[in-house]
């Protein structure tokens, strides 16, 4: 059998060869989709159809520059569908915030994507208002320190070990009552402290101060839903 790349290449002016490799991915195109929304997917769904429709763009846009093509698709299918749950995620129009709080570039591990897509997903699909609760009743929150749920897209840490760093604070922070009842009543973090403790650099500190305020407020108040999208801090601290 060719190799993929090869294949593709020759697609471009060749329809059959263009189906041969549709029925050779078809089984891996549905399990990574299934992988990326973290449920099991049939062609019956829609996310199967986009996932579809991903496949072919990227079968037209590919070239060898970009790599080897089964990543190259993973990537675009990985697009469509983030960008497709956060389509379905609807708002109160009273709400100015963004529900994909902790904002996810489509780069990061698969894991992490899939998370959040199953929070936006039942975010779209629910009938009640408790998120929208929970959301309101967090922006809420934030603002006593200064900040919205608008600002956390922009001060969420992206690479891993970064993230790390701040799990580590954030979870030091939560081992501490004593810590979460002085953040409560300065509405400062105590760099110094967490610094000495976790040997998190205080610049990580600094750089993401709102979003380590954030996850601990999530994670140590009631917001059972909001706190889905902090799952990675919890399993970094083994739970």
């Amino acid at each position: 059998m060719r190799d993929i790349d090869s294949l593709v290449m020759s697609s471009k002016n060749n329809p059959s060869i263009y189906d041969e490799i549709v029925r050779q991915q078809e089984k891996a195109i549905l399990a990574y989709a299934s992988k990326v929304t973290g449920r099991y997917i049939t062609k019956s769904d829609d996310e199967w159809s986009i996932a579809l429709l991903a496949f072919t763009q990227a079968i037209e846009s590919y070239d060898l520059d970009k790599g080897g093509f089964i990543s190259f698709y993973r990537l675009l299918i990985k697009r469509r569908l983030i960008d497709y749950f956060r389509s379905q995620v609807k708002y109160n129009s009273e709400l100015s915030v963004d529900p994909i709080l902790f904002d996810t570039e489509p780069d990061e591990d698969d894991e992490d994507v899939s998370i959040r897509i199953a929070v936006a997903d039942r975010v779209s699909r629910q009938e009640g208002n408790d998120i929208k609760l929970e959301i309101g009743a967090a922006n809420q929150t934030f603002s006593e320190y200064g900040f919205t749920f608008f600002d956390l897209a922009k001060c969420s840490p992206r690479a891993a070990k970064t993230k790390s760093s701040c799990a580590k604070a954030v979870n030091y922070i939560l081992e501490n009552p004593i810590l979460i009842k002085e953040l409560h009543n300065s509405k400062q973090l105590p760099l110094k402290i967490i610094e000495k403790n976790t040997k998190v650099p205080r610049k990580i500190l600094e750089r993401h101060r709102k979003y380590i305020i954030a996850a601990i407020e999530i994670l140590s108040g009631e917001y059972p839903y909001l706190a889905e999208y902090l799952h990675y801090i919890r399993k970094e601290n083994g739970q």
